[in-house]
């Protein structure tokens, strides 16, 4: 399929989860060759040095380059900067990372030629995917050493992937190409790695929110809670349209339940509970409104120098710095967290023993240790989360010797936000685990419809507990459940 010239978060992800081929249109190509046209124009007849065209980089910008040696400062600068440290990226984030660059590129603002995006392109395809590692870039200056990465296999050099194993690029070698002025640059500059991510992170986040909505509507019915919370006219006096949403998804699932026809006891039922649509609608707003700066940050162009051919200017400027997108980053990592942060609540109270449910979910308790341990383990990853949600952005380290004094740490919070939304795609899957158990010691009641029908999808990957049994892996099939249902 030909590129657009802008994409919703929604369809970027898509296109990469579908790995549907993709190509330039005939504008995007003409934009590529204007603006690259232009630029080897400039370098010809302007007597003025263009900052990394014919400059060395950072705090070397004031040193001139021969002419001679452009192609050769473009090389050294892809392969000096490619110090790429811990885990590897996941190849899901590495695919949209080319597809962000490729958008970018094709602007016509960078300056390159046709033919680097169009190896960029060749990558995709072909599955020739760049191996990158997830530490190294500052979130200024672009996502520098993570893009390097990203780019060596363009001139066979660095590692692709092979299934899952990482492999030498070398049988890519072009020998008719060479990376011409400024695109060393204009691949390195940017923030590609970031905005991969958020797109990510904040797209998943979204369907995960949905899902949490009805993973909260069973837990209630499990926990025989009152429906009251859940009608509209609470939310419709508070004015926050995202807390009437979620209220309204939870009521929805809730319709047709016999649980919910019985007579209640009690008078109240506990937050985590009773406030889910306060605490759901306030996490979707976050996760809203990080998609927009995100959509924004995914059909702009955040490398530099900027190129424009009309106005013929060359600026040099800062469109890489990842400010905006750290501080999202930061922001859509507490909306995640909170969502594990309530259900994990709701899995404490469901093995507490209350409203006639056994102790920790389990026919004798005592000799058997039920749920107890499941609850351990979100309570642990719910505190791991508090720790990663530190916020990255509001750090900063001086690096390239002065020049570069002020960083984002960007690329710090789009790691650790994806962390955070793995961990609260497991919180839920205990939740999960612990409501459809507690379901069944309300038979022969029955949920509604629709909440029999996910319960039963469930069921066919994870059992009923009867007794104490290896619980690790029935975890694990459960987040795996999470997963699949919001398409991580």
């Amino acid at each position: 399929m030909n590129l657009a010239d802008h994409y919703s978060l929604e369809d970027i992800v898509h296109l990469t989860q579908s790995k549907t081929q993709i190509e330039l249109s005939e504008d995007a190509k003409q934009r590529v060759e204007k603006c690259y046209n232009y630029l080897q124009n400039k370098i010809k007849t302007s007597e003025r040095p263009i900052y990394g065209v014919n400059t060395g980089f950072g705090s070397l910008c004031n040193t001139v380059i021969k002419d001679e040696d452009l192609e050769q400062l473009q090389l050294n600068l892809l392969i000096s900067h490619a110090c790429g440290t811990g885990d590897y990226v996941p190849q899901h984030v590495v695919r949209l990372m080319i597809v962000l660059k490729v958008l970018s590129l094709t602007k016509g603002h960078s300056g390159v030629q046709l033919k680097t995006v169009e190896k960029l392109i060749n990558l995709y395809n072909q599955e020739e995917l760049p191996v990158v590692y997830e530490q190294g870039s500052l979130g200024a200056s672009g996502d520098l050493a993570p893009l390097a990465h990203l780019a060596l296999p363009l001139l066979g050099l660095g590692e692709v992937w092979k299934g899952e194993s990482p492999t030498s690029a070398s049988h890519l070698i072009d020998p008719s190409y060479h990376l011409k002025a400024k695109e060393g640059l204009a691949l390195i500059n940017g923030t590609q790695f970031m905005s991969a991510y958020g797109a990510y992170c904040s797209v998943i986040g979204v369907k995960l929110l949905r899902l949490a909505n009805k993973i909260a509507a069973l837990s209630a019915d499990a926990f025989d809670s009152r429906i009251d919370p859940f009608l509209p006219h609470s939310h419709a006096i508070r004015n926050q349209p995202d807390q009437e949403s979620c209220a309204r998804d939870i009521y929805m699932y809730l319709q047709g339940s016999e649980l919910q026809e019985q007579d209640k006891v009690h008078v109240q039922d506990p937050y985590s509970f009773r406030c889910a649509p306060q605490v759901h609608g306030a996490s979707l707003s976050a996760i809203k409104h990080c998609m927009e700066i995100f959509t924004n940050e995914v059909n702009a162009v955040t490398d530099n120098p900027n190129v424009f051919p009309d106005e013929d200017l060359v600026l040099s400027a800062g469109n890489f710095h990842g400010q905006t997108l750290a501080i999202q980053l930061d922001h859509l990592a507490v909306a995640l967290a909170e969502i594990a942060n309530i259900s994990e609540r709701r899995t404490y109270k469901l093995i507490s023993g209350e409203r006639g449910l056994p102790a920790f979910l389990i026919r004798e308790p005592g000799i058997n240790s039920g749920f107890m341990i499941p609850q351990y383990t979100a309570a642990s990853i719910v505190s791991q989360n508090k720790q990663l949600c530190t916020p990255a952005s509001v750090d900063s380290i001086v690096s390239s010797n002065g020049q570069e004094d002020h960083v984002s740490m960007g690329a710090n919070a789009a790691t650790k936000c994806y962390r955070v939304l793995q961990n609260t795609i497991t919180v839920l899957g205990i939740e999960m685990f612990a409501a459809t158990q507690a379901l069944e010691f309300r038979r022969p009641l029955k949920s509604s419809e629709e909440l029999e029908a996910f319960v039963s999808s469930y069921r066919d990957q994870v059992s009923f507990v009867e007794q104490d049994t290896y619980l690790s892996p029935e975890i694990r099939k459960s987040a795996s459940f999470i997963q699949e249902v919001v398409g991580a």
